[in-house]
């Protein structure tokens, strides 16, 4: 984890008091600048916001031309597909369908956490999110900021890693500027990341867990729901 210095810490705020479009929730969330902040996304725009895992960089995930941002301002192939970030099961049915008595209850146990499930998708979620795929990646953050950000758009949020991609995650703002000052709408900063590390990725393929990215949560720990 990366710990702000006292003079990167004055550099920061320096640079944030300048912008508008800084947001210092490191101490207290502002809920009415965070609607503002939901508002935009619903509209189109892109914002830097944090999760438990990494910052985020998102946009309306029912939108393909707010999605198409993402992969301009991160740099990111099109053949790489985006998770969506929800708020909660209803949100999760909007968006994927024949969802498993094995991947609910993987829902049940890591949600909200650091697991991100790929689902079989609707026909809401734009193709441009999932790199025309039939199966989209989903995801409930544990960090309030994040959560109440999903409710307030009332869309999920299209939500890869803050970080040009080929970079390593963002975890802490001031790195996170440097790449992306300029580019999005919004920065909001609760300070460095708790986890630092991108959540873990599983997919049911016949009944059976495949981690495709580890993160936080482990093997043993999804296969304890499986054998449990």
């Amino acid at each position: 984890m990366i710990i702000y210095s006292k003079l990167n810490v004055n550099a920061l705020t320096e640079r944030g008091s300048k912008m508008q479009n800084y947001l210092d929730f490191k101490e207290k969330i502002d809920y009415t600048k965070l609607k503002e902040v939901a508002r935009t996304i619903k509209q189109g725009g892109v914002v830097v916001f944090p999760t438990e895992t990494v910052y985020g960089i998102g946009a309306n995930g029912l939108s393909a031309n707010a999605v198409k941002r993402i992969y301009e301002v991160k740099q990111r192939p099109l053949n790489k597909p985006i998770s969506l970030l929800v708020n909660g099961t209803d949100m999760i049915n909007e968006i994927a369908q024949d969802i498993t008595d094995l991947e609910k209850a993987l829902i049940r146990e890591f949600f909200p956490g650091p697991l991100t499930i790929i689902l079989k998708k609707k026909d809401i979620v734009p193709n441009i999110v999932t790199a025309n795929s039939n199966t989209v990646g989903v995801r409930m953050p544990s960090n309030e900021i994040a959560l109440k950000l999903i409710e307030y758009a009332g869309v999920p949020i299209a939500t890869p890693s803050a970080n040009i991609s080929g970079k390593p995650s963002g975890t802490n703002m001031e790195d996170i500027m440097k790449d992306f000052e300029g580019k999005v709408d919004y920065f909001i900063d609760d300070g460095p990341s708790k986890i630092g590390i991108s959540s873990t990725i599983v997919q049911v393929i016949d009944g059976v867990p495949h981690i495709l990215r580890q993160g936080k949560i482990t093997e043993e720990q999804i296969m304890n729901i499986v054998t449990g």
